[in-house]
């Protein structure tokens, strides 16, 4: 209860009120007739009543009080009447009553919602919560801004793990989420990796050694780019083929006929990829294409593919040189996501932090 509620008790014009050890009536009060009342207090009727005794009312203020959500105390010492009231247990106070749903009539409040969602994942949100601020302190002190091309710049490199934009743009999917979801999460993520970028020096010598020790990985191996139109049957993929020898656009057709769901809306494309990739029986096809060509119709597990070559990259020993600025990025990652921890625990230790959320 607020203290301006527990003041209304104070304010009723013509209103004597008066507690003795929680009794109605004053020291004498007996001697005069009495008119019994009601007292109702937020719409409930109190066990106690007032009376009015010579025009006066006598009003039963602890029985009021209580009902109100407030304790009412005498202090003989003093010769006092203390009213305290009681703290609200809701972080939503008041509006917490509020109705967000219901179930036949009866009401679903945002009380009730707010106490679930901290039964379920209230702990470790509050967790989240409280190292996003510690991060997000720090960066200020070091002068760390997050701006558009540093979130562009992220998702670029998230992106180059994957062969194709629609293998990433699946990915999204699989994941519930949406680009913009992805964008509004990395800031966070950047954060992070800009301070300890701050301790994770990545030195010459480390890159050309890491360079030795994982050449092979940087070779470059002969990759060919394919577009494909796959379908369940000869006939089908028979009269397709029929189609583009006479001129018709490949991608267009892709999109209308094949039944491969994860590369028909780019037209069939599957990106560049390498040897052991592919089904043996389209990997052969593939390279033995030349840019341009079409290939098929060819039986595999799916179905029978037609093939498009689109594109062919010989195989190339790779140089420190032009791995050295990817050798220096991924060495740096890899020390940001040890040194991650380290830093948050640091943070953490210096930081004055308060948690009061009662997860019962």
């Amino acid at each position: 209860m607020s203290k301006r509620m527990g003041n209304i008790l104070f304010r009723r014009v013509g209103i004597t009120t008066l507690v003795v050890a929680g009794m109605m009536l004053a020291a004498g009060a007996g001697a005069y007739a009495a008119t019994k009342m009601t007292l109702i207090v937020n719409g409930k009727q109190s066990t106690v009543e007032p009376v009015s005794i010579k025009g006066v009312t006598y009003v039963p203020l602890r029985s009021a009080a209580e009902m109100l959500g407030a304790e009412v105390n005498y202090n003989g010492s003093t010769k006092s009447v203390l009213i305290t009231s009681k703290s609200d247990t809701s972080p939503l106070g008041n509006d917490g009553n509020g109705v967000v749903g219901s179930v036949n009539g009866v009401p679903i409040t945002k009380n009730q919602l707010y106490a679930a969602m901290v039964a379920v994942g209230g702990s470790q949100m509050l967790d989240n919560l409280i190292q996003e601020e510690l991060v997000q302190q720090e960066a200020k002190k070091k002068g760390i801004v997050i701006s558009d091309k540093d979130v562009e710049g992220e998702i670029a490199q998230i992106k180059k793990q994957f062969s194709s934009d629609s293998e990433f743009q699946a990915a999204l999917q699989q994941s519930n989420m949406t680009l913009e979801d992805l964008k509004k999460q990395l800031p966070m993520q950047i954060r992070i990796r800009k301070l300890v970028e701050l301790r994770a020096k990545v030195t010459d010598e480390e890159v050309k050694q890491y360079f030795e020790d994982n050449r092979a990985t940087f070779d470059q191996a002969e990759e060919v780019k394919a577009s494909h139109i796959l379908v369940p049957t000869q006939a089908e993929a028979d009269g397709i083929m029929k189609q583009l020898k006479e001129g018709a656009d490949f991608a267009k057709l892709a999109k209308e006929k094949s039944i491969d769901t994860g590369s028909k809306n780019a037209g069939g494309d599957l990106g560049f990829f390498g040897r052991g990739v592919m089904v043996a029986e389209f990997e052969k096809a593939a390279f033995s294409l030349k840019v341009g060509e079409l290939g098929g119709p060819i039986k595999t597990e799916f179905g029978y593919h037609i093939i498009k070559l689109t594109g062919h990259k010989d195989a190339k020993a790779a140089t420190l040189e032009e791995k050295k600025a990817e050798i220096r990025e991924q060495l740096v990652r890899q020390k940001v996501a040890e040194l991650s921890p380290q830093l948050l625990g640091e943070l953490k230790s210096k930081a004055k932090i308060t948690k009061s959320l009662n997860v019962r």
